[in-house]
Order: structure tokens, then C-alpha cells, then sequence
């Protein structure tokens, strides 16, 4: 029987699309990986795994033994994670995929907490903005908010219930330019734009009284949304621009008096993040901690 070394490595290589990422999520080198895949491959006597200089791909065969494999190897996870249950306290990793926003706004708040109640429990953050398969990319859980979150998965709310999104420019600039007096004055003004990964930019919406205002202005700067928040933010406080970002975000700027609201009334508010996770009867320890710790955390 083939060992369960050799065969978790073929299934970490073929979920992840290649030995490199493989290496990276399961901490193994990628040459410890592709001689587990050529021993299994040896033993079973079949390629499971078309390999070129560019790309992994698993052969017709891989893909059965995947499809065949994956749940069973669910299970075995989970049975032996229930010896956690006998431990004072749980141990393992728990790997979360987040946000940026998350990672900024929600997670210092609950993590520290939560390291402190469970130190046996090593938390990864993984931060990306694009949608991931969080199954595909080895997380345990993920923060997402409601549009952008996969589909048949366990939610729970996790943070604030309401945020809202908030403009905001240097006094500088709005003393050169000019204060504006509702969302169509953004026209005229120099905006500090992001854009998706997907190459979408998304547009400026403002509400009041039941009343919605979408804008698509123009600037100077569009930076990518996630990783260069803080460059649209560091130009603002230069004078650059107005930017539009969540208010927690924008907050301590605002309240030391380095960034001025603009258009407050009209900002708009929405539903806070949730922890969402596969639907699973036997949820991780680790995870079924954070779980439980989320449930009981005040916001």
C-alpha cells in the first residue's frame, strides 16, 4: 500500500496546480514533493501527473484518484483531529484567507485575544483581495463580504454589523480646490481611484434619504484595491485628492485632523464581513475554537 506521505503529496501537488505552491502551503521543498509523486507513481504503475516546464496537470487517471481520494483523506483529518478533543486545550494551525480590510480592521481586534486564550494554536493569515476557492487554496476559513463569498459554505458574522465607506481630503486641498457640496461636484474634482485585480473599477456610490448617487470620477492616481490602499491614502494626505475608503479605515486620519470628511451625509452604509467555512460535521479543532470564539466575542 502506497504510503500516506506519498499520496498526500500527490494530492496537495494536483489541488494546488503545482509543485512550487504545493511546497508552499504544505511547507515541504518541491523537490521533496515530485519524488513522493514519482514513488507513488512508480508503485501504482501509472502517470497521475503531467509535468512541463510551465505547468502541473493531473492525467485522467490523477483526476479519479483525486476525485476518489479527497474526501477520504477528509476523513482521516478528521478522525484523528478528534484526539484534540482530549487536550486541555486545542493544538494545530488554523489558516485563514482574509481581506485586506480584514486583515486591517477585524483581525487585530479578535486575534490577539484569541492567541492568548488558545496558545497552542498557530494562526496563518493568508491576505488576498481576488476571489480564491478556499478549498483549493488550503485554508481552513476565509472573511469575505456577502457579494463576493463562495457558495455553499457556513457563514457567521464576524466584526461590526454596519460599516460604511467615507470620503475624505487634506485640508490643503480642499482649501485649493474647493469643498464639494453633493456626489456630482466629484466631476470637477481629482479623485484617488482603486481597481480589482479583474481590471473593474469600481465606482464611487453614494446614498441619502433613500436616495442612491453612483459617480465615476476622474484623478491623477488608481491604485490596485487591497495592497494600495495606503498609497491612495498617503497621497490624499499630501494633497493629491480626495479618496474614497471604509470610514475605520479613514478614521484616525479624520480625527487627528490630517483628513477632513467631505459629503458625510451621503456616505453609504453596508453589511459587515463573515467567517465563512466548508460545511462540514467535524469541523477542525482549531477552527471549531475560532468558531466558538467569534460566537462569544462582542464587537
Amino acid at each position: 500500500m502506497a504510503e500516506l506521505q506519498d499520496i498526500g503529496a500527490f494530492v496537495a501537488v494536483a489541488t494546488h496546480g503545482g509543485f512550487r505552491e504545493a511546497a508552499r502551503q504544505t511547507g515541504n521543498s518541491p523537490s521533496q514533493l515530485s519524488e513522493a509523486v514519482r514513488r507513488l507513481e512508480a508503485q501504482l504503475g501509472v502517470r497521475l501527473l503531467n509535468r512541463t516546464t510551465r505547468s502541473v496537470a493531473a492525467t485522467e487517471a490523477g483526476q479519479r484518484l483525486l476525485e476518489q481520494l479527497t474526501p477520504a483523506l477528509d476523513a482521516v483529518s478528521s478522525a484523528l483531529d478528534v484526539v484534540n478533543g482530549f487536550r486541555d486545550r486545542p493544538a494545530g494551525r488554523l489558516r485563514l484567507n482574509v481581506p485586506l480590510s480584514a486583515s486591517r480592521l477585524i483581525l487585530p481586534r479578535i486575534l490577539p485575544p484569541f492567541m492568548a486564550a488558545y496558545p497552542d494554536i498557530c494562526v496563518e493569515v493568508i491576505v488576498e483581495d481576488s476571489f480564491v476557492d478556499l478549498l483549493r487554496s488550503g485554508c481552513d476559513a476565509g472573511i469575505r463580504y456577502e457579494e463576493r463569498m463562495e457558495q455553499d459554505m457556513v457563514a457567521i458574522p464576524i466584526g461590526p454589523r454596519t460599516q460604511r465607506m467615507a470620503l475624505a481630503a487634506a485640508p490643503a486641498y480642499l482649501q485649493r480646490r474647493g469643498v464639494p457640496k453633493k456626489p456630482q461636484d466629484l466631476l470637477q474634482h481629482d479623485c484617488l481611484r482603486g481597481r480589482f485585480g479583474s481590471g473593474a473599477m469600481p465606482a464611487w456610490e453614494f446614498s441619502h434619504k433613500g436616495r442612491t448617487v453612483v459617480i465615476e470620477p476622474a484623478g491623477p492616481l488608481v491604485v490596485s484595491l487591497g495592497g494600495g490602499a495606503d498609497l491612495a491614502v498617503d497621497a490624499a494626505l499630501a494633497g493629491s485628492g480626495l479618496v474614497y475608503l471604509f470610514e475605520d479605515w479613514l478614521r484616525p486620519y479624520m480625527t487627528r485632523g490630517e483628513l477632513v470628511p467631505v459629503l458625510e451625509r451621503w456616505w453609504p452604509a453596508f453589511s459587515g464581513p463573515s467567517l465563512y467555512y466548508p460545511g462540514r460535521r467535524y469541523l477542525p479543532a482549531p477552527l471549531r475554537a475560532f468558531v466558538e470564539f467569534i460566537q462569544t466575542t462582542r464587537w
